[in-house]
């Protein structure tokens, strides 16, 4: 799920490439990233400049998703890898650029501190640009749903982009929380953009053994003790642990290559299930369409059932969500 940006009816790039520095949340090695304007009908792709032997090109797409412990990992035929995308997928959806090039000098997205916001913020101050090709979307018909025990997402008609959390954590410092947002304007970047990732202190073991979170801090992540929250700061939002899992559907959702035209609404999401839901999206396509903005921008002026009708029948070009 990413930001409409309906206002815009063609395909967006950067102005320019844009660096980053820093270090990997579960690898803990210092990465350097280079985002670069890509021509238009491209998408996402992520290159391995530190692999050369093989191919080092790994589109960033739902069906490369290779693991979803803790974060989302895509990967190539040749097992070239990179991780924790979800951060850095969500905003550049959210900021409306469809086509870039990410060049990475190793296996994971630098964490920065935890949230989207500092690739916002540098994307927003180089800018993007408009390009020849029409901006697509999926715009969902009828729901489609997934469960896993207690955990559940559901993706339902709307003509407005929509996501609804609910959360509910032992821990009372979070306990149960609920946050729904429109995805419009400036939504994502005031309500979402900002919400850092988070953990637990009585994980921290598990989570060295398993070799995860070796550049996890207390600089990008908030850290949980039960009733307290350890960083000396504190939150940025009071509910600051919803809006992160918003952001993290955000950036899994975004592997469908194309802004999604729906409501989400989601019970305990984590990657794994936020993956599962585009599968069984992709295994009904009579229950969305792959429509040109400018034409939805049409359709929804008209009638709902005429416009619905319409859309199932001129646009069945799909291959491009497919795969």
């Amino acid at each position: 799920m990413s930001v409409l940006h309906t206002e815009s009816v063609k395909q967006r790039t950067l102005t320019q490439a844009i660096s980053y520095v820093g270090i990997g949340l579960h690898t803990g090695k210092k990465v350097k990233m280079v985002v670069m304007p890509a021509k238009e009908n491209s998408g996402i792709n992520f290159i391995r400049t530190d692999i050369t032997e093989v191919d080092n090109v790994i589109p960033a797409r739902w069906y490369n998703v290779t693991d979803t412990t803790l974060s989302t990992v895509i990967s190539n035929e040749d097992d070239i890898s990179v991780g924790t995308i979800e951060h850095l997928m969500a905003a550049l959806l959210g900021c409306g650029v469809d086509n870039a090039t990410i060049e990475i000098s190793g296996p994971e997205v630098p964490i920065m501190d935890g949230s989207a916001e500092p690739f916002v913020s540098v994307i927003e101050k180089v800018g993007t640009i408009d390009q020849p090709a029409s901006r697509k979307a999926l715009w969902i018909h009828r729901p489609i749903e997934v469960r896993d025990g207690d955990k559940y997402s559901i993706l339902m008609p709307s003509n407005t982009p929509r996501i609804t959390v609910e959360i509910d954590f032992q821990a009372s410092a979070i306990g149960s929380q609920t946050h729904s947002v429109t995805l419009v304007n400036e939504a994502f970047r005031n309500d979402i953009a900002r919400a850092r990732t988070f953990g637990f202190t009585n994980d921290l073991q598990k989570l060295k053994n398993l070799g995860l979170a070796k550049g996890g801090s207390l600089k990008n992540a908030v850290l949980v003790d039960g009733d307290r929250i350890v960083n000396e700061e504190g939150l940025r939002y009071k509910d600051e642990f919803v809006r992160h899992k918003i952001l993290d559907v955000m950036g899994d959702l975004a592997l469908a290559g194309v802004p999604i035209i729906g409501h989400l609404y989601a019970r305990k999401p984590g990657h794994k299930i936020n993956n599962i839901l585009i599968q069984q999206m992709i295994k009904f396509p009579d229950a969305w369409s792959y429509v040109d903005i400018d034409d939805f921008n049409a359709l929804t002026n008209a009638d709902t059932e005429s416009a619905k009708n319409t859309a199932q029948s001129s646009h069945r070009t799909k291959q491009s969500i497919t795969g």
